[in-house]
C-alpha cells in the first residue's frame, strides 16, 4: 500500500464527519441557510488567498518533473477557482473586501504555510483539501441538491477534473516519500481542520 493509499484509509472515516456535519448535511439538502454559506464563502476566499501561497512555496520546492503541476495548481486556483468564488459570493452578496478570518480559518492556513516548508510533509498537509472536496463533491452528487446555487457548487467539486488533480497530488506525494507517521499525523491534522472549518463564524 503506498502512503497515499493509506491517507486514503486514514481519511475516510474523517470524511464522513465532514458529511455528518450541519453546514454540509445544508449544502446538501439545499436548505443550508444563506448567512450561513455567505459566512462560509467569506473564509474560503481568505483561505484560498494563501492555499495559493502554500502551492507557490511547494513549486520553490520541487523535483523538475512537478515545478509546472505546483505553479498550475498556484495559477488555476487564483484565476479560475477565485474567479468562480466571487461569482458565487455575489449571489450570496459575500463581503469578500471586508471579510476577515474567523480563528478555523487562521488555524488552518498557518498550518499549512508552515507544513509548506518541507516539500513532501507540505504535499500531505494540503491533500486533505484537495482529496476531501473531491470525495465530498463525488458523494454529493449522487443525490444533489435542488437549489441551483448550492448544486453549482457540488457540481464544481465532483467534476472529473478536480478529481484528476487531486490524484495527481497524490503521485506527487508518494514520489516524495515523505516519512509515512510524520505524512498520517500531518494528514490527519489537515482533516481535523478540514472539519473545523465547516463550523464557520456567525
Amino acid at each position: 500500500m503506498s502512503i497515499a493509499e493509506k491517507l486514503h484509509a486514514v481519511g475516510r472515516p474523517l470524511l464522513q464527519a465532514q458529511l455528518d456535519h450541519p453546514t454540509v448535511a445544508g449544502i446538501a439538502r439545499g436548505d443550508l441557510p444563506e448567512p450561513v454559506f455567505r459566512s462560509w464563502l467569506e473564509q474560503d476566499y481568505l483561505f484560498l488567498l494563501d492555499y495559493v501561497r502554500v502551492f507557490a512555496r511547494l513549486a520553490w520546492q520541487a523535483p523538475d518533473a512537478h515545478v509546472g503541476d505546483l505553479v498550475d495548481l498556484a495559477h488555476a486556483t487564483y484565476h479560475d477557482e477565485l474567479d468562480l468564488h466571487r461569482r458565487m459570493s455575489a449571489e450570496f452578496d459575500a463581503d469578500l473586501e471586508g471579510a476577515r478570518k474567523g480563528p478555523a480559518c487562521a488555524a488552518y492556513t498557518s498550518f499549512l504555510l508552515e507544513s509548506a516548508a518541507t516539500y513532501g510533509e507540505g504535499l500531505a498537509a494540503l491533500y486533505p483539501c484537495m482529496w476531501g472536496y473531491s470525495q465530498l463533491g463525488r458523494i454529493l452528487a449522487d443525490n444533489p441538491p435542488a437549489e441551483p446555487r448550492y448544486r453549482a457548487w457540488v457540481d464544481t467539486y465532483a467534476d472529473p477534473g478536480f478529481a484528476a488533480l487531486a490524484a495527481r497530488i497524490a503521485q506527487m506525494i508518494d514520489e516524495a516519500d515523505p516519512d509515512p507517521a510524520r505524512a498520517e499525523a500531518l494528514f490527519t491534522e489537515g482533516m481535523a481542520h478540514e472539519l473545523a472549518f465547516w463550523d464557520v463564524p456567525r
